[in-house]
């Protein structure tokens, strides 16, 4: 697949590589500015050995969170990734707006261009789901998970045979 082409994966925090579960989880999703603080007890929830994973899938990362740039300083440092682009996002206000789409829905289409891309988070529904494959050109795989659990090596083996199964096709 030429570069140009190469697929995003977005890839959402809070819920995703910030579980809520577990023992001194966060309790209460959505948060971002209490959650963003360096001194977040709750950043111990994040799985290091998922860094190396990301980084060896055929795409490229993006980052898709509320946390915005504060991300690159508090949780790439964690996974061992470098600075990451940041998805450019509406203001979060709730998780579903009243058109019953996720916050980030329309952006990441719009930012994706038609290229193939991954979005990697805890809230993503049918309503989204049918908004994307009805208005994006391109594949797309929306890869919901657990909040109480976030994202796994075994959501991120899905994904990269959902990758390779993509090839040379845009």
């Amino acid at each position: 697949m030429p570069d140009g082409a190469r697929p995003v994966l977005f890839l959402d925090v809070d819920g995703t590589l910030l579980p809520f579960g577990g023992p001194g989880g966060p309790s209460v999703p959505g948060a971002p500015a209490v959650w963003t603080a360096p001194s977040n007890p709750w950043l111990a929830q994040v799985d290091g050995s998922l860094g190396p994973l990301l980084v060896e899938l055929e795409c490229d990362l993006v980052w898709a969170t509320a946390w915005m740039d504060a991300v690159n300083d508090v949780v790439s440092p964690l996974l061992g990734l470098p600075r990451l682009p940041v998805a450019e996002l509406p203001a979060y206000s709730r998780d579903i707006g009243d058109d019953r789409l996720q916050w980030k829905t329309r952006a990441l289409v719009r930012i994706a261009a038609g290229r193939p891309f991954v979005w990697v988070d805890d809230v993503i529904s049918d309503s989204d789901r049918l908004w994307v494959a009805d208005e994006h050109p391109g594949a797309a795989l929306l890869h919901g998970v657990d909040p109480a659990v976030g994202v796994t090596a075994g959501d991120l083996a899905q994904i990269a045979g959902w990758l390779h199964d993509l090839g040379g096709r845009p």
